[in-house]
């Protein structure tokens, strides 16, 4: 501003840093409450996978297969657990930085209040011995010359003092135009600071914001690649292995039960040979039971 005393463009700046201040605030509190759902989702799978039945009954392969996939989950929970780990200490990081650039502003900023009161003193003290200095002469030259003779005697007095306010405020501009350059010499050096500290704001603001994003993906692709180990699993699941598992556990005997015979009792001929049915019931087994695909897109 091209007033001497104004700190608009000034406050201007402190404004935006503060604003930028209170955005890295923002996000810090992002990732906490992220921390929380994080740990609190990762908690509630391991319960789930540890506390809730799942095929408990099955056998040999598919048990096999249920078992790693109770596993995985219960690794995907811990996955989550340490994400919002990592996630409190990102905000942590991002909370010091934030009050590392708060305490190197603050020195520039008590630097630069110092210098504006002090400039703003020197420039008030100026302009009261300029008003000084001018009424003074007004007094001198106000009078008509029928009075001039009273003030004769007063003349050198008069004079003494004009000349003590004019150098006073000849004194006072020099002083106040070296606060100026003063002023000027520290604003820009603050200025040039504030930036400094903008442009490390935004690139550290940017560069936690890819991290955290490249956390996610990870995260991502950790899980991935338990539940890859449940879809192996399953690839080893047989259905006729585990068929033939569940008959040879519980089988009771290869041989079928002996026809039933008829006997007439009420013959007299008991000796007679008994009649067998002539037809038998064949023991047969199912072929091969079809393995389950998927269609596309599943």
């Amino acid at each position: 501003s091209t007033d001497l005393t104004s700190t608009v463009g000034y406050d201007s700046i402190i404004q935006h840093l503060n604003d930028g201040r209170k955005n890295c605030k923002e996000f810090e509190d992002f990732l906490k409450e992220r921390a929380v759902i994080e740990e609190k989702y990762g908690k509630e799978l391991i319960n789930l996978s540890k506390k809730k039945p799942c095929g408990q009954t099955e056998l040999n392969t598919l048990k096999r297969s249920l078992d790693v996939f109770k596993r995985q989950i219960d690794n995907v929970g811990q996955g989550h657990i340490q994400l919002a780990q990592m996630l409190r200490e990102e905000a942590k990081k991002m909370e010091d930085f934030r009050e590392k650039q708060k305490l190197h502003r603050k020195k520039i900023e008590l630097i630069m209040d110092a210098i504006h009161k002090n400039r703003n003193l020197q420039y008030k003290k100026t302009m009261e011995v300029m008003r000084t200095c001018c009424c003074t002469l007004a007094l001198v030259f106000c009078f008509s010359p029928s009075y001039f003779w009273q003030l004769f005697l007063k003349l050198a007095q008069t004079k003494s003092a004009l000349e003590d306010s004019d150098r006073s405020y000849q004194q006072n501009v020099t002083t106040l135009e070296k606060i100026r350059e003063e002023w000027q010499k520290e604003h820009i050096k603050a200025c040039e600071f504030f930036e400094s500290q903008e442009c490390e704001r935004i690139n550290y603001f940017r560069n936690a914001l890819w991290l955290h994003v490249n956390q996610l993906s990870l995260d991502c692709v950790q899980n991935d690649e338990k539940y890859e180990e449940i879809r192996k699993s399953l690839e080893m699941c047989s259905i006729e292995k585990d068929v033939d598992f569940f008959v040879n556990l519980r089988k009771t005997g290869s041989l079928a039960p002996a026809p039933v015979v008829y006997e007439n009792y009420y013959n007299t001929q008991r000796n007679a040979p008994a009649v067998r049915s002539p037809i038998t019931v064949p023991i047969s087994r199912r072929g091969p039971l079809p393995t389950p695909t998927s269609a596309p897109g599943e």
